[in-house]
């Protein structure tokens, strides 16, 4: 008859992560996997881990075998193994290592929980994935940082810039705002994630009590930002446990020992089933293309040259500048006094519309500046009030206004302009060159 091991192996199958823990039949953890990406392939990543055990374990045969997360059920269900609800893994986990706690807060990828152990309660976000894991991920793309990056730049605030934590759209303008308005990045990254810890106060636990000692867990507990904020909106001290990544993992796996579960299971007979069922799953690694727009061309920046007669002349032209600063593109235009466009320069905003602005004005300066006389500038765009104060604008004014203009003076029977940016959408009503209506 084959050894076999007193340990019980589980997976944690997330939206990101997977995680594996094993404890011995008197519930001590042995052995736990750090925290890994799956990147949408987590059979794959279970397969690595289970070779690199039987390397390290001999007997290769466990007391029984569990999955808990997301995505473990079917697994389960392949293998026929026992499928364990990550509720009650989380709670038995934090029951079992940190008896005196009485709530949880987990947040991973795609979910956030709260647990109230005492009263034996429980709630978790929807469907929609804001303020999880991956809401911050994206965010932390807009700045062109990972994660980790992301964290570091918001602890260096101490003051939170206001952003709406409960939809990533919403979030998304209020930082696009708060950078046309010239935010520091840092208050920007700690702003989110206060938001993130509000909505998940106000959206998830909805009034429910934070009895402390209070743990918080999932790979979101690895931001110090986040733990930061917490502290900070509850006024209690967060704890945050040893292989915060595996609570539900490890919780999973002392479910099958406390209650004594006896399903052995083989390590290699377990990876070949999986390898068998890659095989027959016939996966392929492909996506549909990225939507794009095929039939417009959208340049990263482009520029005209200036229109201006230059042969032989030396006196300067009366110039008046435009800027244009939006969520997505600023835009610089110099005419002179009859209208005629002189030179137009089209950048991406990039979430930094002083750079922007200061390279547009500085292609116009090094293409026809020594033959303009600027006489005036103007600013438009969310951008406007900031750029105005750096330029010192002449004038201020508002899409609407700037737009209905423009139109008029190309058209002057226009009665209807839609104009759709970045950010917004607009429609205006003329009538004889008025502006009588308009929506955004």
């Amino acid at each position: 008859m084959e050894k076999k091991l007193d340990k019980f192996i589980a997976y944690d199958i997330g939206a990101i992560s997977v995680n594996r823990a094993v404890v011995d039949k008197g519930g001590h953890i042995t052995d736990v996997l750090e925290y890994t990406r799956h990147y949408g392939e987590p059979v794959k990543i279970i397969l690595k881990d289970l070779k690199e055990l039987i390397k390290r374990h001999n007997p290769v045969t466990f007391s029984a075998f569990a999955f808990t997360g997301s995505g473990g059920k079917n697994l389960a269900n392949l293998l026929d193994f026992v499928f364990i609800n990550e509720i009650e893994a989380i709670t038995t986990a934090v029951k079992s290592i940190y008896p005196e706690v009485k709530t949880v807060i987990e947040i991973g990828g795609q979910d956030s929980k709260f647990i109230d152990i005492a009263a034996g309660d429980y709630a978790m976000n929807e469907l929609c994935a804001a303020g999880t894991g991956s809401f911050l991920d994206q965010q932390a793309s807009r700045f062109n940082l990972t994660i980790e990056e992301f964290c570091r730049l918001a602890l260096r605030s101490a003051k939170p810039s206001t952003i709406a934590g409960r939809c990533s759209v919403f979030a998304k303008s209020d930082m696009i705002h708060l950078q046309q308005e010239a935010a520091k990045d840092e208050n920007i990254a700690l702003g989110l994630c206060y938001a993130m810890a509000r909505s998940f106060k106000s959206g998830i636990v909805k009034g429910k009590k934070f009895e402390p000692p209070i743990i918080f867990c999932g790979g979101v507990s690895y931001n110090e930002a986040i733990t930061k904020a917490f502290e900070d909106i509850l006024k209690e001290k967060i704890i945050i446990p040893d292989y915060r990544h595996s609570i539900g993992a490890i919780g999973a796996a002392l479910n099958l020992a406390l209650k004594k579960f006896k399903k052995e299971a083989n390590l290699i007979e377990v990876s070949e089933k999986l390898e068998q069922f890659l095989k027959n799953f016939k996966y392929k690694k492909e996506t549909f293309k990225p939507l794009i727009i095929e039939k417009s061309i959208i340049p990263e920046s482009s520029y005209q040259k200036n229109k201006l007669d230059i042969k032989g002349r030396n006196n300067k032209v009366d110039a008046y500048i435009g800027v244009d600063v939006g969520s997505i593109s600023t835009n610089v235009v110099a005419i002179d006094r009859n209208k005629k466009l002189i030179q137009k320069v089209y950048l991406r905003t990039a979430g930094r519309p002083i750079e922007a602005v200061r390279k547009g004005i500085a292609i116009i300066g090094k293409e026809a500046g020594r033959y303009l006389n600027v006489k005036a500038i103007g600013t438009t765009g969310s951008g406007r009030y900031l750029i105005g104060d750096l330029v010192g604008a002449d004038l201020v004014i508002n899409e609407i206004t700037a737009q209905a203009t423009a139109a008029v003076d190309i058209d002057p029977a226009v009665d209807t302009i839609f104009e759709i940016g970045g950010q917004d959408s607009k429609y205006i009503s003329l009538e004889n060159g008025v502006v009588v209506d308009f929506e955004m």
